[in-house]
């Protein structure tokens, strides 16, 4: 499912990057991009974070997910999206994360765009909600999320909860 090239922009800095972006329910994902996604984030989430926690938490078969592929077909982009009523009343994105090496460069603006699209394709344009790590709130706010509660840590992690309102 090939795409055109398309202009990404991130902090006023353009790259002309080719992503292939496939949404999936969990039943869907062949084998290698389900390895695919849980290397991703374990890269992110375990080693690079240096936070061992329980990332199989058995909601990702109740999810869609949302892939984002370079051309060479490492996956670089990857959210679950997570249908109302599994972790919040409300719809959800949640695992966002990039790859190291594709970071500065607005895939990550991209990745939640699509995100966000994704949601509401599946789930109507309802509020969106998210556990979201304090340095990212800024990130967040960009895309109308505000914040929701107060700090709690999460794997030893400052997080906030964050809503997008429709």
């Amino acid at each position: 499912m090939a795409q055109s090239p398309q202009l990404i922009s991130d902090c006023s800095f353009y790259l002309f990057m080719q992503i292939t972006w496939i949404l999936k329910t969990f039943s869907e994902l062949t084998l290698d991009e389900l390895y695919g996604l849980l290397r991703l984030r374990n890269e992110v989430f375990i080693v690079e974070q240096a936070c061992p926690f329980p990332d199989l938490d058995g909601k990702d078969q109740l999810c869609h997910h949302l892939l984002g592929f370079s051309e060479s077909r490492s996956l670089v982009a990857y959210t679950r999206i997570v249908p109302p009523g599994v972790i919040y009343e409300v719809a959800s994105i949640g695992r966002v994360a990039t790859a190291l090496g594709v970071r500065r460069y607005g895939v990550g603006r991209e990745l939640m765009r699509r995100s966000i699209a994704a949601v509401e394709d599946l789930h109507g344009s309802g509020p969106i909600q998210i556990g979201a790590q304090l340095y990212l709130q800024k990130f967040y706010e960009s895309f109308g999320f505000r914040l929701l509660g107060d700090l709690y840590l999460e794997d030893g992690i400052e997080h906030i909860g964050m809503v997008r309102d429709v």
